[in-house]
């Protein structure tokens, strides 16, 4: 098997994990800004430019080196660039992002401090607490924290 690398058919569970999720935005430099107020340990790993279907296009990808956010802004007039789904609606489509973190209120006060407020908080729960921005953008975004590593008690429906 010359120039071929060996897989195994099974991995861990531990070997799978979401890298990136990549999203068209309407303006890059504010989602950008909103999640590098919350993670203030993000940056912009990268970005380019180029054309993607015959329209300019420009990305960055926002995150640290283990997790990101591909952002791409087509450089259209308003009327073209389309629209994100209605978040009380029942179309398909991104509902939200969901980042667990270890200090909400920590992030709280940063989004706070750069003019951000919450859209709404989750449910009461023994063993986590979330609340939910909607950026200018259109996108939410969900931070939730655990108070139990325990799976059966993080992913109690109630």
């Amino acid at each position: 098997m010359t120039g071929e690398t060996s897989r195994t058919t099974t991995e861990s569970p531990a070997a799978q994990r979401l890298e990136h999720v990549n999203v068209i935005v309407t303006d890059l430099d504010r989602t950008a800004h909103f999640l590098m107020t919350a993670f203030p340990d993000w940056r912009i790993r990268g970005q380019g430019g180029g054309e993607w279907a015959g329209a300019p296009r420009r990305w960055a990808h926002v995150g640290d080196d283990a997790n990101y956010l591909t952002l791409n802004e087509f450089r259209l007039p308003a009327a073209a660039r389309g629209r994100h789904r209605d978040l009380q609606g029942t179309e398909p489509g991104l509902a939200h992002f969901g980042f667990e973190v270890a200090d909400l209120d920590a992030v709280m006060a940063r989004l706070e401090k750069a003019g951000y407020a919450p859209d709404h908080q989750g449910e009461d729960h023994p063993h986590r607490r979330n609340i939910y921005y909607v950026n200018e953008e259109g996108l939410e975004f969900e931070f939730v924290e655990y108070f139990s590593g325990k799976p059966e008690e993080k992913n109690l429906y109630q």
